[in-house]
């Protein structure tokens, strides 16, 4: 099993990301009804490893929030444009969430994640010898109109390689306490 955890964003949301997504040439965007913000990328582990991240991460505690996209940017690697993606404004507790999980998935056996949190919604990937020319793009799209949601939950993937790509299918939901406001 290939797991992930993550933000499911809103319909909403994932539709107004999804107008967007054309116009560079080499870009295997990503489809709407995978659009997700990655907490923490696990990898391939077993059925039981899967079991221990579970009971793992339904014992995190954290208040609901809200949330905002907003911003185009992209990834590079030796030069060549790697993903687009959407940015998401600085959250402290978005941060704490995403602390709270990778020390769930470490106390499940799982190494550390390898590099800093970035917070972000990939929207589209390139190949690295596509040379992609995403400056345009970027440019035209920068001042997208920001996306505000609230976050509810979040959640164990699956993720299921196949022709056209990956799908990822939800197998747990983790509810955030719904704090209420006087």
């Amino acid at each position: 099993m290939r797991l992930f955890v993550g933000l499911a964003l809103p319909q909403t949301v994932r539709d107004e990301l999804g107008e967007l997504c054309h116009g560079v040439v080499g870009a295997r965007w990503v489809a709407t009804e995978n659009m997700h913000m990655t907490l923490r990328f696990i990898g391939e582990v077993g059925r039981i490893e899967a079991a221990d991240v579970d009971l793992a991460l339904a014992d995190i505690r954290a208040p609901a929030f809200d949330l905002s996209l907003s911003g185009i940017g992209c990834f590079m690697a030796r030069s060549k444009v790697r993903a687009l993606w959407a940015g998401v404004v600085a959250d402290d507790v978005l941060a704490r969430l995403q602390a709270k999980v990778e020390s769930a998935v470490v106390r499940a056996g799982q190494p550390p994640e390898g590099h800093k949190f970035k917070p972000h919604v990939t929207l589209a990937r390139f190949k690295p010898s596509a040379g992609a020319q995403v400056g345009p793009f970027i440019e035209a799209n920068n001042d997208f109109p920001r996306l505000d949601f609230s976050v509810n939950d979040f959640t164990l993937f699956e993720s299921r390689l196949g022709h056209g790509g990956a799908h990822y299918l939800r197998l747990a939901d983790y509810p955030l306490i719904q704090i209420a406001e006087d």
